[in-house]
């Protein structure tokens, strides 16, 4: 389970407050409206954003004193954090060793890596060569082969095209059940909310609230969530 409890996180005149619980295993999606804090409370839960008062859980364990590398997630930008020096293999092979000396078995393994998100073959290609959906493939590959049980996705897919989104997100959908990782995605479509997410967090109003049942949410939203969805 992840738990935030009674956290407050302070940037210059902005504050948000969380106390919520997600069961291990669940999908969530983060939405609220533009400036909410959504990028911050999973800045604050990867460790990228500091916490001033409260307490980050998971599974009874408190990660809040420790560096992201020392916490078990994954998180994906929408940027895809590819490094245009590294070929394709190399990027995904940076999930398991940072220093790039693979083993032969680690080497297979990071192959069987690539076959499952589609990208066989491509090991040699470099980002440059990529399109946007096969770099988002490159991303969550890395973000398999760490195999961390949280999995925080931050808008990766929101340049995507409607048709490659859907497919992107069936795919997150797909790992999620095959290794019972928990995701928290934030997104500003509600539909990708209604796709890949049985509960929803709002952030609204300096509130990280929640988890609520998402089609509930989003066919009865508060004023702070309909203002913003129109």
């Amino acid at each position: 389970m992840l738990a935030l409890d009674a956290v407050t996180v302070r940037q210059d005149d902005f504050t948000l407050t969380a106390d919520l619980c997600l069961e291990a295993g669940t999908r969530t999606a983060v939405i609220g409206p533009s400036g909410a804090g959504k990028s911050t409370l999973l800045g604050a839960i990867a460790g990228f954003v500091p916490v001033a008062t409260g307490r980050i859980m998971w599974n009874a364990q408190d990660m809040t004193v420790h560096a992201p590398s020392r916490r078990p997630i994954s998180t994906l930008f929408q940027d895809n954090n590819l490094f245009a020096h590294l070929n394709v293999f190399d990027n995904i092979a940076l999930g398991l060793k940072p220093s790039l000396r693979v083993t032969a078995a680690e080497r297979e393994q990071i192959d069987a890596v690539m076959a499952r998100v589609g990208l066989s073959g491509y090991g040699a290609r470099m980002p440059a060569q990529l399109s946007g959906g096969q770099q988002s493939r490159v991303a969550l590959a890395r973000v398999l082969l760490r195999a961390r049980p949280l999995l925080v996705l931050d808008e990766p897919f929101a340049a995507l095209g409607p048709a490659l989104k859907a497919e992107m997100l069936a795919l997150v959908a797909d790992i999620c059940a095959q290794t019972n990782a928990t995701l928290l995605m934030v997104t500003h479509d509600v539909g990708d909310a209604r796709a890949i997410a049985e509960q929803t967090v709002l952030v609204a109003d300096g509130q990280a609230s929640g988890p609520f049942a998402t089609a509930d949410l989003l066919d009865n939203p508060p004023p702070a969530l309909r203002d913003y969805l129109g």
